[in-house]
């Protein structure tokens, strides 16, 4: 098992990663009947997409002698209705580091060979932007 996920009321959830025993809750957004005081279960998963390319790319920086550190992504995620989805997630990358050409490639191959990103529906448009360093 992985997780455990325990439904505390009004839309709360708090889940645990049973390894680590790491916590965190979601809420409902306020656009669905929720509070909106922590991410969403949607949020989660525009925000894991990030999370796991960033971690890719950092496996493949450092089996390349170089390091993303301090590399930011700021997500935004777009909801669609009927039936009630995620339509768009766009991130937007920043990297600290001036990088090469053949840096730049690994990076982006990377970025769109992350286990999150085959697992999600085609039909969300992911929108990624990388922002590098000048030299």
């Amino acid at each position: 098992m992985t997780s455990r996920v325990v439904y505390q009321g009004n839309l709360r959830t708090e889940s645990e990663h049973l390894k680590s025993g790491n916590t965190f809750i979601t809420d409902a957004p306020t656009d669905n009947n929720g509070k909106g005081e922590a991410f969403s279960p949607t949020d989660t998963v525009a925000t894991a997409l990030a999370s796991c390319m960033l971690t890719i790319i950092g496996i493949k920086a450092e089996n390349s002698d170089f390091s993303i550190e301090n590399t930011v992504a700021e997500v935004t995620k777009t909801m669609a209705s009927e039936p009630r989805r995620i339509s768009k997630i766009e991130i937007n990358f920043t990297f600290p580091e001036v990088y090469s050409d053949k840096q730049k490639k690994i990076i982006e191959h990377a970025a769109k060979t992350c286990p999150v990103w085959y697992s999600l529906h085609p039909d969300i448009e992911k929108i990624i932007t990388f922002n590098y360093k000048d030299a």
